[in-house]
C-alpha cells in the first residue's frame, strides 16, 4: 500500500562550525551546503528510498529553492502533484548549525510551509489514503492542517503515523488517533509532563502514552528506540555507530522508513527495528535527505 506524507519542505543552509555560538558571540563557519530538507519531504525520501509508493502533500514558494526542492521529490520518484506553489511566499527555510562531533542546532522559517490549508488537506488525504495505506504528519505545518490530516486519514480507515515535533502542536489532542504517535525524549516529556532523560524514564513514558493513544514509538538516539502498544513497552538497541557524521534528519529517516515497513504489512516492533537501523545509518553519513538508506542498505527484504 502506499504511503502519503502531509508536511513541511525546507532548504537546509548547513553550516560547519567547531561550536555553537553562545548568545552575543559570532563564529566562523568553515563550510556551508544547501539541500533539500524539512521533515515532511525529508521522511517522504525515506520512504521513497525504501521502495514505499510515496504521494507528499504541502507548500513551496514560486522561487529558485521550491523548484530545486520538487525537483529533488521528483528525482526520488515521490509524487508531487499535491504540492501547490505559492507565487506571494518564498518557501521554507532551515539554518542548520553542524558542530564536528555531529550533533546540530536548528532554526526553521517556515514560509510557505505556514499556508498548507487545513481545506486542501483533508481533501487531498481523503482522496489518496484508503484502509491498508499509511499517512504521516509532522508539526512543521499549520495545526489545523495537522488535524485535518490525521481526521480523514483515520475516517477513510489509514494508519495515522504522528510524529510530533516540534513539541506541542495539536499532539495532545490526536493521540487517540496516533498509531505510532513517535516522539523524542523531549517530545515524550512535553507530552507525560516530566523529564524524559533515559532508557528507563523512556520505557515508562511509552507506557503511560500508550494509555492514550493506539501505539508510540519514543527515539533515543544512539540508545534506539522503545515502543508500546499497550501491551508493556519494548527497547530497541541501536547498533553502535563509531564515526558520527551528521544528525540532522535522522529521526525523519527513523520515521519514513517506519511508516513503508508498516504499509508493507509489517508489525510495529519491526517497523521500529528497521527505523532504528535507518536512523543509525544515516548518522554515519552527511546531510539529511542525503544520507538516507535504501533498501539494501539496511538488508531488509522486499
Amino acid at each position: 500500500m502506499g504511503v502519503v506524507v502531509v508536511g513541511s519542505t525546507n532548504l537546509d543552509y548547513l553550516l560547519d562550525v567547531a561550536e555553537l555560538p553562545a548568545l552575543g558571540e559570532t563564529v566562523l563557519a568553515t563550510a556551508l551546503t544547501k539541500q533539500p530538507g524539512g521533515k515532511g519531504a525529508n521522511q517522504a525520501v525515506a520512504a521513497a528510498r525504501m521502495g514505499a509508493r510515496v504521494t507528499f502533500v504541502g507548500c513551496v514558494g514560486n522561487d529558485d529553492d521550491g523548484t530545486l526542492m520538487l525537483r529533488q521529490l521528483r528525482a526520488e520518484g515521490i509524487d508531487t502533484s499535491e504540492v501547490e506553489v505559492l507565487g506571494a511566499h518564498s518557501s521554507g527555510l532551515a539554518i542548520v548549525y553542524v558542530v564536528r562531533n555531529g550533533d546540530n542546532s536548528i532554526a526553521v522559517v517556515p514560509g510557505a510551509n505556514s499556508q498548507l490549508s487545513a481545506t486542501r488537506v483533508r481533501r487531498v488525504v481523503s482522496s489518496r489514503a484508503s484502509r491498508g495505506s499509511v499517512v504521516v504528519v509532522q508539526q512543521e505545518i499549520p495545526a489545523d492542517a495537522v488535524r485535518a490530516a490525521v481526521a480523514a486519514a483515520d475516517e477513510g480507515g489509514a494508519r495515522v503515523v504522528l510524529n510530533a515535533a516540534p513539541a506541542g502542536g495539536p499532539a495532545h489532542e490526536l493521540l487517540g488517533l496516533c498509531d505510532p504517535l513517535v516522539v523524542n525524549e523531549s517530545e515524550a516529556g512535553h507530552l507525560v509532563g516530566g523529564a524524559v532523560t533515559d532508557r528507563a524514564a523512556a520505557l515508562r513514558a511509552a507506557d503511560e502514552l500508550a494509555l492514550r493513544a493506539r501505539s508510540v514509538v519514543i527515539t533515543l538516539g544512539a540508545d534506539g528506540a522503545v515502543w508500546s502498544d499497550g501491551h508493556g513497552a519494548t527497547h530497541v538497541p541501536a547498533p553502535a555507530v563509531h564515526d558520527v557524521a551528521d544528525t540532522a534528519g535522522a529521526g525523519d529517516a527513523f520515521v519514513g522508513v517506519l511508516a513503508t515497513v508498516l504499509a508493507d504489512g509489517g508489525g510495529l516492533g519491526a517497523a521500529v527495528e528497521a527505523g532504528v537501523l535507518a536512523g543509525s545509518y544515516a548518522v554515519a553519513h552527511t546531510g539529511a535527505q542525503s544520507s538516507y538508506p535504501r533498501r539494501e542498505d539496511l538488508a531488509i527484504p522486499a
